[in-house]
This record gives structure tokens, C-alpha cells and sequence, in this order.
């Protein structure tokens, strides 16, 4: 056994285990880390630490199996920063490792101190809550307890790992050690019986519907496509299974949701069937009435975590705690009995309520945003990587309205909801592909404006990201809240309230990037089409009315204790009547 410094080996492990990419900011307590680390691995310097953990989340969702990268932060400002990230992973249920920097062991707080290293914070103790695992080495480990304590992030159900590392530590000679045994997992199954009973429930059913979640991979989805198509099976997806279904096959119906597509929202109540496969059926999925959701329909949930099963919300007749892409396999392949009574009248639905409805008026000086989605969706092509955002008009917008097409991967983070996440979630995906495929990042400028310094890392590494920028001159959502609880009282979402939003034109001129404006008409302007369809950075700003309405939406009343009720999720502002004549009573 040769000695080697075990930063050199931590970093080796970390390549055998498939890491190929770490995302950091520099910092004197991973000075180690950070050399060692630049020899096995490709580094991507970002601005600000919390770019490191999206970046890393969203590449190790688009990743190819086997593919991974990390972040890596300083201790004390490096941690607090990358904070958001974590708790954004966790919520998700998503990969994300970690790597902390901390002040010499020697230099650790004791005794009831706040600190006594310069910059030392107890990172452990700060993300405990939003890790699966958060844990200080202050010796230097082998490779079993390393490899057993970064799995926790890959293994059901995924999450963020923090590994915190003394700067000695870091330093220390150790004996080369070679990874021996990687973990692997067996993951709890269904069984033959459970299949079964799945299988008639479906058969006798009249109107089911399947709604396939994050938990069941991108491959496994893609490889059941030719079987999706055969066999005519109703199917929905939530936000995060999004790209698992062709948004164009006969039997997509659309992603119901607190913000979802209304023909989707009706179906889905309407269903005397829904099999939820990889889906915890949060409330943003259920609606915050969950108690309607599904009204009329025997519920089954398929997830990995039996805490969500139990949760009670909503109330679901049979949980399995087995895997999700096992499951789907072995359902789709069973004698699955056709429905095409309930498709057909579910074809009719999504045709006759129209994608954009008109009580959304916009002023003629601006884009109306649906028509924009609906424009651009048409211009994307299957190879396109669609990043839209995690929060407000944008997001909503582009998960109600896009019609996802066989190929694309659709990401983003609406667990959490945060602003700022769109421009680094969109820089890890396309580093993820290498840069080999078209970014397109949908994002509002309240948003954008969290996180605009990562323009930096995404012009130097000639990323090809186009950013489009809902210029709506502030917080659209918090200005429709503003208007429907307090009269209209504007606080703190446009200049005239005190938000101080950027000329955006100067600030990507500030990093060389090409501004192209976005207004009516724009899918047919050849500028547009040049700087879209070419490779590059290229900013886009779509000029959206700042008085722009978003509906149909659910609505949610203050009642005199002060608490709220909503609508079901089928009983969207405005209530409109679409399906008059249409007969759904008989269904074979």
C-alpha cells in the first residue's frame, strides 16, 4: 500500500462511484479537497454556493446512469449559502452530495463556545433536518464507511447527503485504499397477488386512469413508450414525471394539479380508478381540498417511503411500499382489458376545454404569456432540455400549458418553490449533456433576478442555454395575491411598491451576451429564429403585461376564524360550462 494524502483519496472513491463533475465556489477550508478533486473530476466554479447545489441536483436528474457530481462549499458562509439547495433536494427526494469544509480539529468549538475557528459553524447540526445524513469526520474514514455514508443519497428514498471535513483532516496521510464492494440495493417488490389484484381492479373498472410520478424513471418510461401505445392505457403524469409520457400519444391526458390543466383536473375526478405510481400525492398534486380528490375513485399508491402511504392525505383505499419502475413494468405487460369508451370521452374533454381560455386578456402593447408557451412549445424540438423554473407566472404557466414531446426532459424543483432556481438548474442540466443539447430555461425576472451573478458561469463555460425572461416589471403571483385578499395593495413586487429590478438589457451586456426582444409575432422574426435555433448563450425578454391575469386557477376563500378553504381541484376560477352534451354515463 503507497501513502497518499486523503483528499487525493476521497476524490478517487468519489471517481469510482461515478462521479465525474463537482460544482463549488473556492474557499480556504476545502483547499484540499478542491486541488484533489480537480485531478479526477471536472470542477465547475459558480458564483454563489447555493448555484452549486441546484446545478448539482438538477445534472444528477439528466445525468445518463452511472454519472454523478457533487457540490462542494466552504464552512461557516459556504454552508449557510447552499442551504436553499438542500432543502430543495430533500423536499424533492432527489440525489445530492454534499462536501463541507471546516476549521482544523484542533480549532473546533468545545465547552459551550460559539465558535473558535474563523468562519466555523456547526454545518452538521444546521442541515440535520433536511439530510438523510449529516455527519463531521474528524478522522480520516476507510473506504466501507464512506462508501455506506454516501449511498444514503442514491438509496430509496433519495436525498441529500453532508459530509463535513476538518482542513487537517483533509491533509492527512493516509493508505491508499481501493474500493472493494459498492453498495447495491434490493428494493422491496410487489408481489405476483398485489400485481393481480392491481391488474382486475383495473380491468373492471370504467373509468381509471393512470398518473405516473418522479419516482418512476425516465428509462423505464421510455422504454414502456411502444407499450403505452399499444395498449391505450389512460395516462397522466404530475409536474415531475412530466417528460415520462409523449405529451402527443391519444391516451396522454394531461397533468392534473393545484395549478394543473383543467380538462385534467375534471378527468381526474371523474375517474373511478386512479393508480398513483411514484407519486407521494402531495398537496400541490391532491389540491389543498384533499379531501375531494378522487371523489368517485378507488385509489391505489404506489411509493417507496411507507411514511407517505400513512400520511392520510388524501385517503387512499390500498398503499404498496415496493418499487415504482418494477411495479409499471410488470403492470404493463399483464392482459390490460382496453377502455375506450372512458378514452374517447376523455379525448373529447381535452378537446373541447381549449389550452388558452379566454378571460385571460392582455394589453395589445404585450405577449399574451399563454399564447408565447403555446409558440415556443411548437418551435422546441425532441433532443430540447425544458427547465421552467420552480415558481410563480412562468413556472405555472409552462406546467399548465406544455406539451412535452417524446425525448425532451422536463426539471424543476416545485417542491420547495423557490425563486432563483431556473438559471443554475438549467447550467447543470446542460453541463449533465455535456453541452450537446439545447437548454431552454423559462424563468420570471423577480426569479431571475435571485440568481442573475450564474449568467458569469454560464456565458464563460459557453453554455447553450437560451433564457427566457417573463419581463413583467415584478412578482406577478405576488401581485395577483395582493389584488384577490388586500384591494389591491402593491407591497414590495414592482419599482412603484420598492422591488429594484434590473435594466435587464445592461445587465447581460455586462457578460457579453446577446438581449434578443420578445414580442407578438416573435416565432416567425428571423432574429428570433437565428439566435434560438443556433448554438450559444442568448438572452430572450418577453415583454408580459404587468396586469396580466392567470386563470383558470383554484381559488381559496379567508373564512371568518381566518383560515382558508379552497375548491377541489375540478372547480376552477372561472367555472365554466365546456362539456354541456357531452355523455359520459355509459362506459364500457
Amino acid at each position: 500500500m503507497k501513502p497518499m494524502k486523503f483528499s487525493d483519496q476521497i476524490a478517487e472513491w468519489l471517481s469510482d462511484l461515478g462521479f465525474t463533475h463537482f460544482f463549488y465556489v473556492g474557499g480556504g477550508n476545502i483547499m484540499h479537497l478542491t486541488e484533489s478533486l480537480s485531478r479526477y473530476l471536472i470542477g465547475v466554479p459558480v458564483i454563489h454556493e447555493v448555484a452549486a447545489g441546484i446545478a448539482a441536483e438538477y445534472f444528477n436528474v439528466i445525468a445518463p446512469e452511472g454519472k454523478k457530481s457533487l457540490a462542494l462549499v466552504t464552512t461557516g458562509p459556504g454552508l449557510t449559502n447552499i442551504v436553499t439547495a438542500i432543502s430543495g433536494a430533500w423536499l424533492e427526494s432527489r440525489e445530492l452530495l454534499v462536501i463541507g469544509g471546516q476549521v482544523k480539529v484542533s480549532d473546533l468549538s468545545t465547552g459551550g463556545l460559539r465558535s473558535r475557528g474563523i468562519q466555523e459553524i456547526n454545518g452538521v447540526d444546521i442541515v440535520s433536518s433536511i439530510t438523510k445524513c449529516s455527519v463531521q469526520f474528524c478522522k480520516p474514514i476507510d473506504a466501507d464507511e464512506f462508501i455506506k455514508t454516501v449511498s444514503k443519497s442514491w438509496e430509496p428514498r433519495k436525498g441529500p447527503v453532508f459530509i463535513e471535513m476538518p482542513l487537517d483532516v483533509q491533509a492527512a496521510t493516509v493508505e491508499h485504499e481501493i474500493i472493494k464492494n459498492k453498495t447495491h440495493f434490493n428494493l422491496p417488490l410487489a408481489s405476483n397477488e398485489q400485481i393481480e389484484e392491481v391488474v382486475n381492479r383495473y380491468n373492471f373498472s370504467k373509468k381509471p386512469v393512470l398518473l405516473i410520478g418522479g419516482g418512476v424513471t425516465y428509462s423505464v418510461s421510455k422504454r414502456l413508450y411502444k407499450r403505452f401505445m399499444e395498449t391505450k392505457v389512460p395516462l397522466m403524469t404530475t409536474y415531475n414525471g412530466a417528460d415520462r409520457i409523449d405529451g402527443y400519444i391519444a391516451n396522454y391526458l394531461g397533468r392534473p394539479n393545484t395549478w394543473g390543466q383543467r380538462s385534467s383536473n375534471i378527468l381526474i375526478q371523474e375517474a373511478d380508478l386512479i393508480i398513483a405510481i411514484g407519486t407521494r400525492l402531495g398537496l400541490q398534486q391532491t389540491g389543498f381540498n384533499w379531501q375531494e380528490f378522487g371523489r368517485n375513485a378507488f385509489i391505489i399508491q404506489v411509493d417507496i417511503d411507507q411514511k407517505e402511504l400513512n400520511k392520510g392525505h388524501p385517503t387512499i383505499d390500498l398503499g404498496l411500499c415496493v418499487d415504482a419502475d418494477d411495479f409499471l413494468d410488470r403492470f404493463m405487460i399483464s392482459d390490460l382489458k382496453r377502455h375506450n369508451t372512458w378514452l374517447e370521452y376523455a379525448q373529447k374533454v381535452r378537446t373541447v376545454i381549449p389550452r388558452i381560455e379566454d378571460v385571460n386578456k392582455t394589453r395589445p402593447e404585450y405577449i399574451s404569456p399563454y399564447e408565447f408557451i403555446l409558440s415556443l412549445e411548437a418551435l422546441t424540438v425532441n433532443n430540447d432540455l425544458i427547465i421552467p423554473c420552480s415558481s410563480g407566472s412562468a413556472f405555472t404557466l409552462s406546467m399548465q400549458l406544455f406539451k412535452q414531446r417524446l425525448g425532451q426532459r422536463v426539471v424543476t424543483n416545485k417542491s420547495l418553490a423557490s425563486m432563483g432556481y431556473g438559471l443554475s438548474g438549467a447550467i447543470g442540466a446542460c453541463i449533465a449533456e455535456e453541452n450537446k443539447r439545447r437548454t431552454i430555461l423559462i424563468e420570471g425576472d423577480g426569479g431571475f433576478a435571485q440568481n442573475l451573478q450564474e449568467i458569469g458561469t454560464a456565458e464563460i463555460n459557453n453554455l447553450n442555454i437560451k433564457m427566457f425572461v417573463f419581463h413583467d416589471q415584478g412578482h406577478a403571483s405576488i401581485r395577483m395575491t395582493q389584488i384577490n385578499y388586500f384591494e389591491g395593495k402593491y407591497l414590495g413586487c414592482d419599482r412603484k411598491s420598492g422591488l429594484g429590478l434590473p435594466l435587464w438589457d445592461t445587465i447581460f451586456q455586462a457578460w457579453n451576451v446577446k438581449v434578443v426582444h420578445v414580442n407578438r409575432g416573435f416565432e416567425n422574426d428571423s432574429t428570433f429564429l437565428h439566435y434560438f435555433n443556433n448554438p450559444g448563450l442568448c438572452a430572450f425578454i418577453v415583454h408580459i403585461d404587468p396586469e396580466q391575469t392567470y386563470f383558470p386557477k383554484i381559488s381559496s376563500k379567508i373564512t371568518s376564524s381566518g383560515s382558508m378553504i379552497s375548491n377541489p381541484i375540478d372547480k376552477m376560477t372561472p367555472e365554466v360550462v365546456y362539456l354541456k352534451g357531452l355523455s359520459h354515463d355509459d362506459f364500457n
